[in-house]
């Protein structure tokens, strides 16, 4: 590198560091795409992307010595839903991030067909190029909103066995993505037995909005609870904890290799009902969850 170019770098990190990357770390990118500004750092042997100008929260991560380990916990928490359901032969992934969760349905289920919608086409770019995600020969990137995917496959009769559902950050939420008629069609697309897993909040006012929002359509979900909260739930009810647990025996040394230990999960599997008599559901006509979200 010219000491112009080591110049400029240095340059980047310091003003990052105050608004993008922690302090300290190295900067690969810094790109302002039409729907946010992303960041992609390293630090202590992690590549992460961030959203953002906060310091606060990573979207993706990846470990450099171990490139398929899931990095951060809410993304294990998500693989979580292989207990509920095992064998998905086809998938729906609404926000890619760095591609961590796709990348390793691909490598755990080879043939498996997989849906992946993000909206933001700088979010594709970036995973394929620091994070090396590699689509399937039957996994299809759009570049969409995730809800009016949803319709045009509910159009098409298309059904799903799994969808995860990871499509919020900690500056902003999509609230047309948090809605019972979202939800309604999210659980249309679903095959019978199909379960949804969605990463959700787990410090605000909002919390006891989405969880009786989940309630309305899906009746009973477990919450996974562990810095963030991870909702699964499954069409015509959930499996019983010794179902479960089956399943997770029967996944545990290829999930380990991902890092996804059943003996950490399956503590967290606990069914929520815990919201106060009365509390809203939100709607499309109601449905304020980022002044909701404020801390």
């Amino acid at each position: 590198m010219s000491r112009k170019n080591a110049f400029a770098a240095s340059l980047v990190i310091a003003l990052l560091g105050c608004g993008g990357a922690p302090v300290g770390a190295s900067v690969l990118h810094t790109e302002r795409s039409l729907y946010r500004d992303i960041v992609v750092y390293e630090e202590d042997g992690l590549r992460c992307m961030r959203f953002g100008k906060q310091v606060s929260g990573r979207q993706s991560c990846q470990s450099l010595r171990e490139p398929q380990r899931l990095v951060l916990e809410y993304t294990r928490m998500m693989a979580g839903a292989l207990y509920m359901n095992p064998a998905p032969a086809r998938v729906l992934v609404i926000g890619l991030g760095g591609g961590s969760l796709p990348s390793m349905l691909q490598r755990l289920y080879p043939g498996i067909a997989i849906d992946i919608v993000e909206i933001d086409p700088a979010v594709v770019r970036v995973a394929r190029r620091f994070f090396g995600f590699t689509p399937g020969p039957r996994t299809r990137v759009h570049t969409q909103d995730g809800r009016v995917f949803v319709k045009r496959m509910a159009r098409q009769g298309v059904k799903y066995d799994l969808v995860l559902l990871d499509a919020f950050d900690h500056e902003y939420i999509p609230e047309h993505l948090l809605t019972q008629e979202f939800l309604q069609e999210l659980r249309g697309v679903l095959t019978p037995g199909g379960v949804l897993a969605a990463n959700t909040f787990s410090g605000s006012r909002l919390y006891d909005h989405e969880s009786v929002t989940y309630y309305s359509v899906f009746g009973d979900f477990y919450g996974l609870r562990s810095g963030n909260r991870v909702i699964l739930t499954r069409v015509g009810g959930l499996p019983a904890l010794d179902e479960i647990e089956r399943n997770a025996a029967e996944l545990d040394a290829r999930l380990k290799a991902f890092g996804v230990d059943s003996e950490v999960l399956l503590p967290l599997f606990r069914i929520e009902r815990s919201w106060p008599e009365g509390t809203r559901v939100l709607t499309d006509q109601y449905s304020p969850s980022n002044l909701l979200n404020g801390r």
